[in-house]
């Protein structure tokens, strides 16, 4: 794999992994458009720590205080109740990826249906994002509701469905706002992330070393690096937005999407 289409890979996974358009249909979508070839497990891996990382750049302090109340039982309520929410929110995601991601991977990556799936979950983001009242702030975040939006989350396993976007989806229609229910999915990702990329850290040394991937390390580390730098710009400017705007642009850009994907396959693309 060249570094420039690493880059642009890794710019694609810092955009899609926080703004509600799904990063995984976009990695599948921006090869099959331009004719690349699949960069394998340890690039998914690369991709995805370098989100990671954008978020612990961000939210650092956030965790340190989260983790210290949570653990030492000292602190305020909010953070020791928003600590074991952002726990037990990443249960349904661990068992479902560990089940189906496999399965997930060979039968769930077809054009149109992350087309369909573009679509349909940018329309649902529209209607939560026009009905919830948006009320709630993170101190009313509950247990139950947590785990609520961790099952949303697991959902993010079908391409085209977007952990960012099913989680706030989900918050909206549970009446958090804009702008504090976006900020829990930034953090929930974190454990999500680091699970998954800890649990394929085998596999990708294995392939790295045996050199049976079509990456580079220098493809590896430019597509870490796009996706933290990338990562870290969205994290801001999406919370920055969401104090005076919507959710309707990304609904847009949802259905745009969708509709490329149908006319390129009409097209003839496959």
């Amino acid at each position: 794999m060249p570094v420039y289409q690493a880059i642009v890979l890794g710019v694609v996974q810092g955009l899609g992994e926080f703004l509600p358009i799904s990063s995984s249909a976009h990695l599948i979508l921006v090869p099959w458009a331009f004719g690349w070839q699949d960069p394998g497990l340890s690039f998914d891996v690369a991709l995805h720590w370098g989100t990671l990382t954008a978020v612990l750049v961000v939210f650092w302090r956030d965790w340190i205080r989260l983790i210290s109340a949570g653990l030492s039982g000292k602190g305020a309520d909010t953070d020791r109740r928003l600590f074991w929410g952002l726990v037990v929110s990443a249960i349904p995601g661990a068992i479902l990826g560990k089940l189906l991601e496999k399965w997930a991977e060979e039968n769930l990556r077809a054009p149109l249906l992350i087309a369909a799936t573009m679509a349909t979950l940018g329309i649902i983001l529209w209607i939560a994002d026009r009905v919830g009242r948006k009320t709630r702030e993170l101190d009313q975040m509950t247990i139950g509701r947590a785990f609520s939006i961790g099952v949303a989350q697991a959902a993010a396993l079908i391409p085209g469905v977007s952990r960012s976007g099913s989680t706030i989806t989900l918050g909206l229609f549970e009446d958090f706002t804009r702008e504090e229910i976006a900020r829990f999915s930034f953090l929930m990702s974190t454990p999500i992330i680091f699970g998954a990329g800890l649990l394929k850290l085998p596999k990708m040394m294995h392939e790295m070393q045996s050199g049976e991937g079509p990456v580079t390390w220098a493809a590896l580390a430019a597509g870490f690096v796009a996706a933290a730098v990338v990562g870290v710009g969205v994290i801001r400017w999406m919370l920055a937005w969401l104090r005076t705007r919507t959710y309707l642009i990304f609904v847009g850009y949802r259905l745009l999407i969708a509709a490329a994907v149908v006319v390129l396959w009409l097209a003839g693309k496959r």
